[in-house]
């Protein structure tokens, strides 16, 4: 007789197989078709609000393996919160504006900005933006991100450009904001100023020369004379108006091969390739101020001034002051009342003259640093070059065209960071924000620290514009709120395009005058503002605007990278329009590299494109990578990596699978059985389950979600598959259906389907969902229901410490099995018998209560105990015969002239399934 038709096996139309590629567009559709981000919203409708407020992406590209890293991020803080019971909605946003658009849509168009009008360029850049605001939202919505996609913020909108212009005007109004002629970060050929936040660090090769600047006649008694010059940007020469050295220092006239010059004493000892030196008079810095020495290779003298920044550790203790091309310089130059020279274009090129000072011939259009070749030359013909090399150091680079910057002094508009004692305003709030890792607040806290005036101005075509009339007659800005409101109004109504697109007079509200000296003709402003000061007021764009919203943000979530870019732009922009930070918190992640721990970049060709991964092992898959992965540092990916996060979720769908499989029959209504009456194994794994669900909660709330994967995973795998699960099988697949060991079982794992599937809900909302989808059977969403509650009651130490206990004996015994199975002598567990001899009288009496249990824990036939002197474990072939339904060995098998084939057990259940027909 076939007896498997007597076993309960389980039965799922739960696929083995994810096939996730394929299936999830399936629930993609589904979550469509029912409108189930409105049906969360209305569902958490009058809740607590917990809001993240979305960085903005730029809409120039398909998404990159890092979006998808914080995207999922801040997709399951968001799941998390709305299942915790709050009103959490999710409004993505995208930036629309600024260099990355336009410098990839000028190399689509095989243009610069020279060839193409403005106006025109900027409805090709709209259009160009929402190409790709569409196709980053389809792929955002294909990882399975929840959000108001259908109205998202984009900073091209004209509300929000509106806003960024109040924003600033606001900021003009209470003193923050200035015009004034500082060195800044220039790209020549990107052709614009840079903040700090656009600058990237790189190795650059640069010339490294020792320049002798002559002193005049009787500066010192030892003639002729030099002060030693020690630079690596030999152009910036041509700016040279006079030479840095400090006032405590002590410098030492020096006598050589090479002529007599002056360095400080303590840098003697780097020789300059001079063999022989001479010291011949000592002189303190403060001293020399005052003096002049001549161009190397110019008609002009250079001062000798102080500056405390002049260092002692490189050089020679003698700085080239050149005001236009130096922050440093330029501050030091306002002391000292010196010229900005500024004979350099905004292409990098030199001009013939600045401030009334002649350029030579040679350079006038010739690229800042193929002049310094220019510029060797002539120091070498003025016998003014004692030494020339090469070195290569850290240097600016754009990070859009990433080519080295200049410094080239410009009129620009700045955010002063000392007005209104803004910085250490900025300083205190920032401690009071929730920085995840702590190390953030430090981070962030020495950047404001050390960060110079923000420069806002840009040199560009698509952005917002800098709203500022000027008199033609005197230059003096038009300070007129009315002016102020009324291109407010028009920008809401039109966009930013109006003003470029209008004249000065259709944008002026009627007659205007210069509140200076009374004229009535203005020319607009015609740079545009840096998108860092765009996205930086998205706090006034979006939270104060969007009504679901709330100022200020509970959470924003960027890569590290953002402590010198979005986090500090917001706060600042935050501080001087609302006096107070636009986040409570702040959580950072690190960057994506390879397997190997290399930044990831199209020339090594390891770069992995989320499409890939989604359409080689789906969604659910690359977001367990996300949740798998400690993010607070760099994260790797690799395929090898990828195939180990897929086992990983194989395991977790087949342990859910079985938990499905095992509750056809069962309805928690009707069969389900109060705790008192649950068997004790049951019991553990409710109390088991409740520790895992507090682990796990505790997790989430701290964004530890690496340690909710392990919790999860230590769970299906340790605790329930190679446990639990598995000697329930006897119990589950061969007892009577209705029996109350079965119904017993049935009971937890229903219990443990209806947490898990939730818990597991925010990092694979597929899966989960297609497990809610088969286990409910209603139409409904996990997605719509609450976080589950731990429940004390189930908590049991002791239980939990006795089954410890049982299981750490279990393992020993599985040993001596295998062990056992590896010689021949037995097959599977169950056709062995085991004798456990005991030494200790407490654990002889602790085994005997759970000796009717044992066989079942070690799934084996048979288990004896015997006191014993010597403690041990003894492995036989068990006795009898082999049971043909339930494969236990027992002596009974043969006796019933009925069903000669099963043990005791087996025929009690066949007569309840005969009695049932």
């Amino acid at each position: 007789m076939d007896y498997r038709n007597t076993l309960n096996l389980p039965k799922t139309n739960f696929p083995m197989k994810a096939e996730l590629p394929k299936n999830e567009p399936k629930t993609l559709r589904f979550w469509e078709d029912i409108g189930i981000y409105n049906k969360i919203r209305q569902r958490r409708q009058g809740s607590a609000k917990y809001i993240l407020h979305d960085g903005p992406p730029y809409a120039n590209g398909n998404i990159h393996i890092g979006h998808a890293l914080n995207k999922t991020l801040k997709d399951i803080v968001v799941r998390f919160k709305t299942m915790r019971g709050f009103d959490a909605p999710f409004v993505p946003g995208w930036d629309c504006h600024g260099m990355p658009i336009e410098h990839q849509l000028f190399k689509e168009l095989n243009k610069d900005k020279r060839d193409i009008e403005r106006v025109e360029f900027r409805k090709l850049a709209h259009r160009f933006a929402m190409k790709f605001v569409d196709i980053q939202r389809e792929e955002f919505n294909r990882l399975g991100i929840f959000g108001d996609w259908e109205e998202p913020y984009l900073t091209l909108n004209p509300e929000y450009e509106a806003k960024v212009i109040e924003s600033f005007l606001k900021l003009m109004e209470e003193g923050y904001i200035y015009r004034g002629l500082k060195p800044i970060n220039w790209c020549a050929k990107c052709e614009t100023a840079l903040a700090e936040a656009e600058v990237e660090y790189e190795t650059h090769r640069s010339p490294s020369i020792y320049v002798k600047f002559n002193l005049e006649p009787s500066a010192i008694s030892h003639q002729p004379s030099a002060l030693l010059v020690w630079t690596t940007t030999p152009w910036t020469l041509l700016s040279n108006v006079a030479v840095a050295i400090h006032p405590n220092l002590q410098y030492a006239v020096v006598r050589s091969d090479g002529g007599t010059f002056i360095l400080a004493e303590e840098l003697i000892g780097r020789s300059l390739g001079i063999k022989k030196l001479e010291v011949v008079a000592r002189i303190k810095g403060k001293d020399l101020e005052g003096k002049s020495t001549r161009h190397p290779f110019l008609k002009r003298d250079s001062k000798i001034i102080l500056a405390d920044f002049v260092s002692n550790q490189e050089g020679t203790g003698c700085v080239h002051i050149a005001p236009g091309h130096g922050q440093e310089d330029y501050v030091v130059g306002l002391k000292y009342s010196l010229p900005v020279i500024m004979p350099v274009d905004e292409r990098g090129r030199f001009k013939g003259s600045s401030e009334g000072f002649e350029i030579p011939e040679e350079f006038v259009g010739k690229d800042v640093f193929e002049a310094n070749e220019i510029v060797v030359k002539r120091l070498r013909e003025n016998n003014a070059l004692l030494r020339y090399e090469e070195t290569e150091h850290s240097y600016p680079h754009c990070w859009r065209c990433k080519e080295p910057l200049i410094f080239r002094a410009t009129r620009q508009y700045f955010f002063g960071v000392d007005q209104n004692g803004l910085r250490q305003k900025t300083l205190a709030e920032i401690k009071k924000v929730r920085w995840v890792p702590e190390v953030g607040e430090r981070r962030i806290s020495s950047m404001i620290e050390l960060r110079p005036d923000w420069c806002l101005s840009r040199q560009r075509y698509w952005g917002v514009p800098i709203p500022v009339f000027y008199c033609t007659d005197c230059e003096e800005p038009l300070q007129d709120k009315a002016v102020w409101s009324h291109i407010v109004e028009i920008v809401k109504k039109e966009g930013s395009d109006a003003w470029f697109r209008k004249s000065e007079i259709e944008l002026l509200p009627g007659e205007v005058k210069c509140h200076k000296c009374g004229g009535n003709s203005f020319r607009k402003e015609q740079d545009i503002l840096d998108v860092w000061f765009e996205s930086g007021a998205s706090h006034q764009g979006v939270l104060f605007t969007r009504k679901e919203l709330n100022f200020p943000s509970d959470l924003y979530l960027e890569g590290s990278d953002q402590h010198r870019g979005w986090f500090q732009t917001s706060i600042l922009v935050a501080m001087g329009t609302s006096g107070t930070s636009p986040f409570k918190s702040v959580l950072t992640h690190g960057f994506v590299v390879d397997g190997e721990g290399k930044k990831m970049s199209k020339s090594a060709g390891n770069v992995i494109a989320p499409q890939e991964i989604i359409s080689k092992y789906g969604s659910d898959v690359l977001r367990l990578w996300v949740a798998s992965c400690s993010y607070f540092d760099d994260v790797r990916l690799s395929y090898e990596i990828l195939e180990r996060v897929t086992d990983t979720y194989r395991k977790i769908r087949n342990t859910i699978r079985f938990l499905l499989g095992n509750l056809y029959d069962f309805e928690p209504q009707r069969n389900a059985l109060p705790y008192e009456e649950l068997l004790e194994i049951d019991k553990w794994a409710l109390s088991r389950l409740n520790r895992v669900l507090k682990l796990v909660t505790e997790s989430y709330e701290e964004f530890e979600y690496h340690r909710v994967v392990l919790g999860l995973y230590n769970f299906c795998v340790v605790e329930l598959s190679n446990f639990y699960l598995d000697i329930l099988k006897d119990r589950l697949y061969t007892f009577w259906s209705g029996s109350e060991g079965r119904r017993s079982a049935q009971t937890v794992l229903c219990k443990i389907l209806e947490v898990f599937i939730r818990i597991v809900a925010p990092i694979l909302p597929f899966t989960s969902e297609e497990i809610w989808q088969s286990f409910k059977k209603d139409g409904s969403s996990v997605h719509l229901t609450d976080w589950p509650e731990i429940e004390d009651k189930y908590f049991d130490e002791n239980l939990e410490l006795r089954w410890a206990r049982l299981i750490q004996i279990r393992e020993a015994v599985l040993k001596e099995i295998e062990t056992k199975r590896t010689e021949g002598l037995i097959g599977s567990s169950l056709e062995a018998k085991v004798r456990l001899l005991i030494k200790d009288k407490e654990e002889f009496s602790f085994l005997k209560g759970y000796l009717g249990q044992l066989p079942a824990i070690f799934i084996v036939s048979e288990v004896l105990l015997e006191e014993s002197e010597a403690r041990g474990i003894e492995v036989a072939h068990a006795d009898g015969s082999k049971c043909q339904r339930c494969w236990n060995w027992t002596r009974f098998v043969g006796k019933d002239s009925i069903h000669p084939g099963l043990c005791e057990r087996c025929i009690d259940v066949m007569h309840r399934l005969e009695v049932i027909r």
